[in-house]
């Protein structure tokens, strides 16, 4: 444990300073995104507590880019009570749900299809290019259809926006993890067959223990996805929770400050899963630490 501690104290450092960048360069960028329309306010004749654009570029009550003590208000006045069904914490658990559920969905069909990829060349060659092309089908069309069709057999609610977030997801699964059960040393299969082993004891042995590395890159990969996917559904079907849901109505609102503190959520709530994804491969895969 001792020795894990410089490494992952060292690899902080970069994203602090990455922070402190970013926090030093924050005022000045929402300055010059403000002035403009802080300019054209003054200009309409509209009464302000400031005379000059640049005075006014952080008092605008829908900023560009709101100042911090604006983003303070906005967290504040989102988050609180943080039980209610209107507050962002409760909003950003139903879409962790969706996303988590849409996460081990995607995982369990990928792991499937890497299966029959690798076990049969003529079903890689056949299904593949599909696999491929309903990946470019925008998710903004198909959800809504998804929505109607899962609606006639009674699947509502929950489960829709994790199906459609599973299948973004589950295409960096099926290709990481084939290309995963084909990374085992070839002398490792030849000893495996001087053994006798059977082709499930190859997989079990060999093949799997050599995927989870690749597997772990790809669920990494695939849970972001799934964020996108459960927020665009909640925006694209009919909602009562979520992240995307509280997007669309301060969206029509053109509530900005509101958008940028729903934005903030959006990418802890991402950097979380990743993390939770990272704490699990070091759980499943404890021989690959350094």
């Amino acid at each position: 444990m001792t020795a894990l501690r410089p490494s992952r104290a060292a690899g902080l450092g970069p994203m602090l300073i990455v922070a402190l960048i970013a926090a030093a360069l924050y005022w000045p960028l929402m300055l010059a995104a403000n002035v403009g329309p802080a300019g054209r306010t003054l200009a309409s004749g509209a009464e302000l507590d400031c005379r000059t654009a640049l005075a006014c570029a952080s008092q605008l009550r829908n900023p560009v880019m709101p100042a911090p003590a604006q983003l303070a208000q906005g967290f504040v006045r989102l988050s609180t009570p943080v039980t209610s069904p209107l507050a962002l914490p409760y909003n950003v658990g139903v879409t962790a749900g969706e996303t988590l559920l849409g996460l081990l969905l995607a995982t369990v069909t990928g792991i499937g299809l890497a299966l029959l990829l690798v076990a049969s060349r003529a079903f890689e060659r056949a299904t593949l290019p599909w696999l491929v092309a309903s990946q470019t089908v925008p998710v903004v069309a198909i959800a809504p259809m998804l929505a109607v069709l899962l609606g006639q057999y009674g699947v509502q609610g929950f489960l829709p926006k994790a199906i459609i977030a599973a299948y973004i997801a589950f295409f960096p699964v099926a290709v990481g993890m084939s290309r995963g059960l084909r990374s085992a040393e070839p002398l490792h299969l030849d000893l495996m067959r001087t053994y006798h082993a059977s082709p499930a004891q190859t997989y079990r042995l060999l093949r799997f223990p050599a995927s989870l590395p690749h597997l772990f890159t790809a669920l990494k990969v695939a849970v972001t996805s799934a964020l996108v996917g459960s927020i665009v559904a909640e925006i694209s079907t009919i909602s009562f929770s979520g992240l995307g849901k509280m997007l669309a109505e301060n969206s029509r609102a053109s509530d900005t400050v509101a958008l940028w503190v729903i934005m903030a959520y959006g990418a802890v709530l991402g950097v979380t899963l990743v993390a939770f994804v990272n704490a699990l491969e070091r759980w499943v895969t404890p021989w690959s630490r350094r």
